[in-house]
């Protein structure tokens, strides 16, 4: 696998580390005031980690099969007009997401506290507040993680945006499913060393873990947006170099 694979997965990879699923409800589980459990905590992201290798593989056999029919016939303009196309939207998603400007940001503030008002805790956080309750079963964990992820799953543009990097790839199946492995492992790293740091240093960096989580909510969009316009950005011009030269 050659860097100009490598690169934009393990940059896909790390913005989709910070999403709601990979990192936020795990910071959430962390910042209970007693001890956190840390079984749960590694179940809920290898959960969702296995959510998103089975329905990657899924999706890499749909697509393998259709990127092989284009194939046959030794055209591969529609693959690259697809790929031009897919990473414009990228950009125009990733400049539309969120919003650039400071009034633009306290009017999205604003809208979401007037919405928690006016109808209460979502879905996501009462499955929280159940999870981390001592009495609950472990089997609330692995819900709590099949719906966080099923719910994501749909939002996830740096995800898919791989999976279509992968599909274009010269790797066989099994090679694609691999690297795939590897890039949902390294979605729950950054959660996964955050536990043992909070584990390590217990009450010494629960502030830290909380102003953390406070901040990628306020940012996590922010974020995503970045990444969705750079990757979109390379795809556009790799896309260009492509057909420049067919």
């Amino acid at each position: 696998m050659n860097i100009e694979l490598l690169a934009p997965l393990v940059l896909l990879a790390l913005v989709d580390s910070t999403s709601f699923g990979t990192l936020l409800i795990p910071l959430w589980l962390m910042s209970v005031p007693d001890h956190p459990r840390p079984g749960r905590i590694v179940l809920f992201l290898c959960t969702v980690a296995a959510f998103y290798l089975l329905l990657g593989i899924a999706l890499l056999l749909g697509a393998s099969m259709l990127l092989d029919t284009l194939r046959e016939t030794g055209n591969s303009q529609p693959i690259r007009i697809a790929q031009l196309v897919l990473g414009v939207g990228f950009m125009a998603l990733g400049v539309r997401m969120a919003p650039w400007t400071k009034a633009g940001k306290e009017r999205r503030v604003a809208r979401r506290a007037e919405k928690l008002a006016r109808t209460g805790p979502g879905l996501l956080m009462r499955m929280r507040m159940h999870a981390t309750d001592a009495s609950a079963p472990v089997g609330a964990v692995i819900v709590f993680a099949l719906t966080a992820a099923a719910i994501e799953a749909a939002s996830m543009i740096p995800y898919l945006a791989a999976i279509g990097f992968l599909t274009a790839s010269e790797l066989s199946l099994l090679g694609r499913s691999v690297v795939l492995f590897g890039y949902c492992l390294l979605m729950i790293t950054p959660a996964l060393l955050l536990l043992a740091v909070r584990l390590s240093l217990h009450g010494y960096v629960s502030p830290i873990l909380a102003k953390l989580e406070a901040s990628l909510s306020r940012h996590s969009n922010e974020a995503i947006a970045w990444g969705m316009s750079l990757v979109g950005l390379y795809m556009v011009v790799d896309s260009l170099h492509a057909l420049a030269w067919t």
